[in-house]
């Protein structure tokens, strides 16, 4: 049977203890700002399993030190404390009581992992593709972007897929995290619900150059997101046009180098390059990779044509390995995932074959 006296100071015990639990909960930001349904709703499960594990905290709190104090060994006291025997009322109480409150955190959990997955009606839906160390996404009429743009108040149905290890996909605000698993498709569903700019952290270690692998991220009105969706397509119908034209004319070899080396420009970002590799025209320095503003002394040492040396190196990146760097860090699977115009602007743009 607990005293008045004990049971008070107990009470007591459990309000301060709760008290200072809280503060520590409500007075360090543990979560990003919420800028989507999601993590709204994942912030909900933090709160609630925050609130019982407030309270279970302030119980064995109490009970704790109000055991250390009120039990405690007198001085020169050698005797063994009197048998007792377990409260059978007790035990059933503290066994049942977690369970409830373990199952409640379970169906909650369950039923908003359940809401966020669902899409809705009319998503958008976006492709996917990870590679070490770079994302590309693709949206509805095959534009391809290195952006993710999102439109506000719409669910954005991304459909993964990586071309080499695990990856993983997340936007610290947005609360969704979804692995990128090679030869299988996963899914994540994001509904925005602020404007602004964020970013696209890959949580997989995936490789030396992992820290890297981000991509930026904006949010705009859907009014906004149509016409930056329009002028994408807009734009790859022109570049299109116009590398055909360069192909079908007659003289336009020099037109054609320039056009290639932008493209190159753009696939170096893209893909990733820089996060491994310094390169002065891009304004690149990492030193993960071997430096790039070297190749024509590399290719000189290699014995080969420097535009064969920077395409075997993208390609095949085992076959030569410059000195003081190792085999195995470079992905093998730029030869698949570079389309052919991507591969030859990437040598034209490395080599120095820029437009003026």
């Amino acid at each position: 049977m607990i005293h008045r006296g004990a049971l008070i100071r107990m009470v007591a015990i459990a309000v301060v203890a709760a008290v200072i639990a809280s503060l520590v909960a409500v007075l360090i930001r543990w979560l990003p700002e919420s800028a989507s349904e999601e993590m709204d709703r994942i912030t909900f499960v933090f709160w609630f399993a925050t609130i019982i594990s407030i309270g279970i905290f302030a119980l064995v709190a109490a009970v704790i030190i109000e055991a250390v104090w009120a039990f405690r060994v007198q001085p020169d006291d050698d005797t063994d404390g009197p048998p007792i025997h377990g409260n059978t009322k007790l035990e059933i109480a503290w066994t049942i009581v977690p369970a409830i409150l373990v199952i409640s955190i379970g169906v909650v959990s369950a039923v908003v992992l359940s809401k966020n997955a669902n899409a809705g009606s009319d998503p958008l839906e976006v492709k996917v593709f990870a590679q070490q160390f770079a994302w590309k996404f693709e949206y509805p009429g095959k534009v391809q972007t290195e952006e993710l743009v999102m439109p506000l108040h719409r669910s954005v149905k991304f459909e993964m897929q990586s071309a080499d290890v695990i990856h993983s996909l997340w936007i610290p605000q947005m609360g969704q995290k979804q692995d990128v698993v090679p030869g299988i498709t996963t899914k994540i569903v994001i509904t925005p619900t602020r404007t602004g700019n964020f970013t696209l952290i890959c949580t997989e270690l995936c490789g030396l150059g992992h820290a890297t692998m981000r991509a930026p991220v904006r949010v705009l009105d859907q009014a906004a997101f149509k016409r930056w969706l329009d002028d994408q397509r807009a734009a790859g119908a022109g570049a299109a046009a116009g590398a055909g034209a360069a192909a079908g004319g007659q003289s336009g070899g020099g037109a054609a180098a320039a056009g290639d080396a932008a493209l190159g420009k753009t696939t170096f970002a893209s893909a990733g390059c820089g996060g491994c590799h310094t390169f002065k025209p891009a304004g690149t320095d990492a030193q993960v990779g071997p430096d790039l503003d070297n190749l024509v002394a590399d290719a000189k040492k290699a014995g080969e044509p420097e535009d064969q040396y920077i395409e075997q190196s993208i390609v095949d990146p085992e076959a030569v390995i410059v000195s003081g760097y190792q085999p195995g860090v470079m992905p093998t699977t730029f030869g698949k995932t570079l389309s052919p115009a991507e591969l030859s602007g990437l040598v034209a743009f490395l080599s120095g074959k820029e437009a003026n």
